[in-house]
């Protein structure tokens, strides 16, 4: 059985979004992006083989949400971990 078809929260399927669509959605320069990858505060990239890498778009959505609603750092760290950590269980049929 291959890998259904991944689901969010909010029912849609799940989209990966390359780099220069997150830079727009969030308005961080490239510099910015990769200091906060560094430091727990946005998730990491998804490896799409060879050189390519996409974000999660509903990750990347949860996290821009909490930066707006003023959460402190050190929760949104928590909120990235938890995503990330996610990712190993969103797997269907396998």
């Amino acid at each position: 059985m291959g890998i259904n078809t991944h689901i969010n929260s909010n029912n849609t399927p799940l989209q990966i979004i390359r780099r220069p669509a997150v830079l727009q959605m969030t308005g961080f320069s490239k510099s910015t992006l990769y200091n906060r990858n560094q430091d727990g505060t946005f998730p990491p990239a998804v490896n799409l083989g060879g050189r390519s890498v996409g974000f999660v778009q509903s990750e990347c959505e949860l996290v821009l949400q909490a930066l707006i609603a003023g959460i402190p750092t050190d929760e949104i760290k928590v909120l990235v971990k938890s995503l990330v950590e996610q990712r190993k269980f969103n797997i269907g049929g396998l």
